[in-house]
Parts: structure tokens; sequence; C-alpha cells
């Protein structure tokens, strides 16, 4: 009997491939199966897929055409024979007891789907590996415990991957999850997120790192600038696959935007600045049409998020100019110092500040003498 199943989609990663089916293979959990779908790879990556397997019977390969991240990976699912499904990323590596812990605790519990820490990692030209940590959740009291993820729409917050653990094969074949099948790698790993929380009923997040994520491949999709518009399409097909449900919907459509705002912004990151500015006007659109029809919801966001979203929606060309252009909006908190910078000075013109002033400065001057008399006390 096949316990899990781990698919790796490939597309030219003859650069990493080795290091990611090594620690596939070598699995302490033996009764896997590895499903390799070759999307079209034009470099080497087939022939060392095909070495590999000489020597495991347990590795499929499925050769075809380049078609894209969701049509490969729909593949591996449709034709997955194990009770749980695994996903690796072909540039990524997983630790060797990986698939036998998530699939005794998935099994303990009766689990739909269970996800666990992972590390980020690159490694410089010398070959030492830089790690971070990353825990799925802020919350150390969401860890270890049974949740339902379906009635509980802030674990959508949790870190989004689709490859830290594993889910149960029926669950996803009984809720028609799977990818969406657009172009490319092109973020279709938010839908099938989405998906998994929305329907899941039974679910757990482990505080144990097991999943090694590289970040230090140029050909990565996150680093992809020409896909300008990408995220957009993966949240519309996301929106779409809600509404069909409208008490799902009105469940989950304040922490879809919230998602979205965040992803957007990380595209204004991502994408070439020639690109920059039209998005952003395009973002505003969006969530002031969101607004307006009563979806998004300011309690979602944190002060700084709702500082950024409401610059955004109030003039994206200032943003862009002051934001964007300047860099500041790699600063976490440079956007929220910015406008709060000009709320001050606003009320610094003020009369009740100027009288304010007056009236605390005496004071304010004898609070300041004592400090100093404290600290000359302590030399």
């Amino acid at each position: 009997m096949v316990k899990v199943s781990i698919i790796i989609p490939i597309y030219n990663v003859e650069k990493y491939l080795a290091e990611c089916l090594d620690s596939v293979t070598r699995q302490t959990l033996r009764d896997i199966e590895i499903i390799c779908i070759n999307d079209g790879s034009a470099d080497g990556s087939l022939k060392i897929l095909r070495d590999y397997a000489k020597n495991d019977e347990r590795m499929i390969i499925v050769d075809k055409e380049n078609g894209g991240y969701g049509v490969g990976m729909n593949i591996g699912m449709d034709m997955a024979k194990g009770e749980y499904i695994g996903i690796v990323e072909p540039d990524d590596f997983v630790l060797l007891n990986m698939y036998e812990d998530l699939y005794a605790k998935a099994k303990e519990f009766d689990l739909d789907f269970v996800k666990a820490d992972f590390y980020r990692f690159g490694r410089n030209e010398n070959g030492d590996m830089s790690l971070a940590y990353n825990h799925l959740s802020k919350n150390p009291a969401d860890y270890n415990t049974v949740f339902n993820p379906s009635r509980n729409p802030s674990a959508i917050r949790y870190i989004m991957n689709t490859w830290s653990g594993i889910y149960r094969k029926a669950f996803l074949d009984e809720n028609q999850i799977r990818h969406n099948e657009t172009p490319g790698a092109s973020f279709q790993d938010n839908g099938f997120y989405f998906q998994t929380f929305v329907y899941g009923r039974r679910a757990m997040i482990i505080d144990k790192p097991y999943y090694m994520n590289r970040r230090d491949n140029p050909n990565s999709s996150v680093k992809d600038k020409k896909k300008v518009y990408a995220m957009n399409a993966e949240y519309d097909y996301i929106r779409r696959l809600l509404v069909r449900d409208q008490a799902v919907w009105e469940r989950f459509k304040g922490i879809y935007w919230w998602k979205k705002y965040s992803n957007y912004l990380a595209s204004i990151l991502r994408i070439s600045d020639e690109f920059r500015e039209e998005y952003l006007r395009r973002f505003a659109a969006e969530f002031r049409r969101a607004f307006d029809r009563g979806e998004a919801d300011r309690e979602q966001f944190t002060d700084l998020e709702w500082f950024r979203l409401s610059a955004i929606m109030e003039d994206p060309e200032r943003f862009y100019r002051t934001q964007v252009k300047t860099g500041k909006i790699r600063g976490t908190a440079a956007l929220r110092e910015d406008k709060l910078e000009r709320e001050l000075n606003d009320i610094k013109e003020s009369l009740s500040y100027r009288f304010g002033m007056k009236v605390f400065a005496l004071p304010r001057m004898v609070k300041n003498r004592r400090k100093t008399g404290r600290s000359k006390g302590k030399l």
C-alpha cells in the first residue's frame, strides 16, 4: 500500500534536481511513490530523472510538453495512488524523516491535512548555507492541536505554502481540489492553498521544520518580473471558487481581500518598474470597489497595512512616487512614518497644538530637570 504519493513538478532545474531527489528517495518512510512531472524541460532534467528511476522502482516519470505548473500538478494528483499526497518543488529538498513523521501524525488524528514549519535557505558562491526558520503561525497555541479550517478563516494567515505538509487524497478528490491551469508557474499554489482551508475539516500544524525552501534560484517564479498580472488572475480564480457557495463567500471574503492585498503588495516589489504605476492604479480600483460593495473589512488589516492600503486607494500615483520609486516600501514601517509625519505636521500647525505646547512647557521643563538630576546622581 502506498502511504504517501510525492509529486515533483519539474522544469529546467538540472542544477538542483539531484539534491531534491536524494532527499525524497532516501525517506525513512519507504511506502511512497514519487511522481515526477517533467514539463517540457529543455536542459538535462529528464536524463537525471531517468538515471534515478533506474535504481528506484517507486519513481514514475511523466514526460510531457510544457503546459504549466497547474496542469502538471493536476496530472500528478489524478494519477496518485497514495493515501496522502505531498508536494516537493524540484529546487528544494526535505529532511529524511519528513513523510514518516507527517504520515504518523495524519493517521493518529485522522487529518485532512497536516503542515509543518520550514526553513528558507540560500547558498553563497562557496556553498555555505544560510537558514531562516519560518513559523507557520506567530501564535504558539495554534500548534499541535486539531482545528477546523473551514470554520476558522483566520487560519489563512498562516504562511502560505502547499509543500510543507501532506493532504489526504480522498479529501482532495471529494472536494475537487486541484490547481488552476494557467500558463507557466503563475502562483497557482495560492488557489490550491485557499481550497484546502475552505473545505478542510480536520487539520493540524506542527512546530517542527522538515522542508527546505530554496531562495537563491534566479529562475524562481517569485523573481519573474515579466508576469505582471499573474497574481491578479489567480485571485480572480480564487474568487470564482469562493462565490459558488454564498455561505463560504460570506465567511471568507474578508480574509480573501486581506490576502489579496498582501500578495498584490508583494507583486509591486517583484515586477519591473515600468509596470508599477499602472499596477497600483488597478490595485486601487479593485480595492475601492471591494469596500464600496462591503466585501473588504478594515478589521482584517493591521494599522500599518491600513495606512498603506489607504494611501494606495487615495492616490496610487503619489504612492508610487513617494513609496515605490524611492524604495521606502521595502521598509516595514516606512509608509506609516511618512503618513504620520504628514499628519504630525498638520497638527503642529493647529492652534490647539501650539496652545498645548505652551501649557505643558513648564511641567516638561521640571520633569527634564529631575531626570537630569537623577542621572548626575548615578554618576
